[in-house]
């Protein structure tokens, strides 16, 4: 069976790129990618020209910015690549949107700091005419898209019950320490879009979280469990836990992703391959349906990162080719957003939220 784990791409592949940003995700994941695919970032930006240029001497990037505010300034840039703060991001894009000169950008996961920034970003790229499309990469993990390929063509029946568990250490970054948030914005928010990508939107989310022992600063959701509830009776279970036992503490780690959907007619499993070292570990899956003797497990070279990052891209430069909508619309994120909001009002409330409690549509 052919799985559909590859993204397409565009015809026309020598879209002028500005990078805004040049640390880890951007050195070692977007770049790399983009490099990959034969894309045509050009130009670079960051909180200091020194590891800008570092970035770009990496990449063979040409023009490296004294500042964020030169790079959006350069009418020869066709579409802006973000990679900054959740606290920065609609600071940037506003600032983007003002100029009004880029025909597209690529936003990074959370989009804002809260459902309120994230429509703030979308209706300001919609009022300048800009395509905005999210950076959701797990949505081109390939494991979640062989499961995607797996639900779309009826091989394992509709879906009855889906679980991901995550056991995962995270390295925050200086930033967060400010929001007084970590895991459900940070690492939840892969996982929450990505049940929105197999299966919609669910009716309800339940949530329970508490602080992880390991991080040393104010936070209310180190670990979160939840569980979505879909009208058609299809319910998910996660557990995103970031202590994992005192696996930097002296004890033996246990540390991975795993998923899995039952269906009516078959079983999909899949283990994340990013939780593994290297980072660059191929995701996997494995599966079988009514009258399989043993499960079918296809094997790949690529990895969620960086090779993910060629498909993110790739939907907003189709979708400045084609007229279309992205993939990973801006406006449609907005329901991954609102989800994590509901899991944070869930979660100090001890009660399900609805979606529409977020989005009052």
């Amino acid at each position: 069976m052919k799985l559909n784990i590859h993204s397409p791409l565009p015809e026309r592949k020598d879209w002028r790129i500005g990078c805004v940003g040049s640390g880890f995700i951007m050195s070692d994941c977007h770049l790399v990618a983009y490099r990959k695919a034969g894309f045509n970032p050009v130009a670079i930006a960051g909180r200091t020209k020194d590891n800008a240029a570092k970035c770009a001497n990496d990449h063979a990037i040409d023009t490296v910015f004294d500042s964020i505010d030169e790079l959006l300034d350069d009418e020869s840039i066709e579409v802006l690549d973000l990679a900054v703060p959740p606290h920065k991001q609609l600071e940037t894009i506003q600032a983007a949107c003002a100029r009004g000169t880029a025909k597209g950008i690529l936003a990074q996961k959370p989009l804002g700091t809260n459902y309120a920034e994230a429509v703030a970003a979308v209706e300001a790229c919609e009022a300048a005419g800009i395509v905005l499309a999210v950076n959701q990469n797990m949505r081109y993990d390939q494991s979640v898209r062989a499961a995607k390929t797996l639900l779309e063509n009826g091989t394992i029946g509709e879906p009855v019950l889906a679980t991901l568990d995550m056991r995962g250490i995270p390295h925050w970054k200086p930033w967060i320490k400010e929001q007084g948030w970590v895991t459900l914005r940070i690492m939840s928010i892969h996982h929450i879009d990505t049940f929105r990508y197999w299966f919609g939107n669910p009716e309800r989310i339940f949530c329970s979280t508490r602080t992880d022992p390991r991080t040393d600063f104010p936070h209310t959701d180190g670990i979160a469990s939840y569980i979505l509830e879909y009208k058609n009776g299809l319910r998910i279970i996660a557990i995103d836990d970031t202590w994992t036992g005192p696996a930097r503490e002296g004890a033996p780690a246990d540390i991975g992703i795993q998923w899995r959907i039952e269906g009516l007619d078959g079983l999909a499993i899949g283990d994340i391959g990013w939780c593994h070292d290297p980072y660059t570990t191929p995701s996997s899956i494995r599966y079988a349906t009514k009258g399989d003797k043993e499960f079918h497990t296809p094997h790949w070279e690529e990895s969620w990162f960086p090779d993910a990052f060629i498909g993110t891209m790739a939907q907003l430069l189709i979708a400045l080719e084609t007229g279309e909508q992205p993939t990973i619309d801006g406006r449609d994120n907005l329901d991954t957003m609102a989800l994590v909001e509901a899991a944070y009002l869930s979660a100090e409330v001890h009660r399900a939220v609805s979606l529409k409690e977020i989005t009052k549509g």
